[in-house]
């Protein structure tokens, strides 16, 4: 198991569309990818309602956990989607 940990900067947050961006990318990994937020409740990276009922906000920090066979690729690839603000502008 792998995991890191980021703030969520773009300035909407996990709403509906970065959300579905979201779990379509987790979807595209076999391994079991999950993120802990707010003291330590999980979500699952690959159910929209999930990611949507965690509520995360700009400003918010989140630990991506990957486990499975591409866990270091998927890692990587879900930190830097992140990272780039789900293409709003940060």
């Amino acid at each position: 198991m792998v995991s890191e940990k980021i703030v969520v900067a773009n300035p909407s947050g996990f709403h509906l569309r970065p959300a579905g961006i979201f779990c379509d990318t987790a979807m595209g990994f076999t391994s079991h990818i999950v993120f802990k937020y707010k003291g330590g409740s999980e979500a699952n990276a690959k159910s929209v309602l999930s990611v949507l009922g965690a509520c995360i906000r700009n400003g918010d920090e989140i630990e991506i956990c990957c486990d499975g066979e591409d866990e270091k690729e998927a890692l990587k690839t879900m930190i830097d989607l992140v990272k780039s603000g789900f293409g709003e502008k940060i």
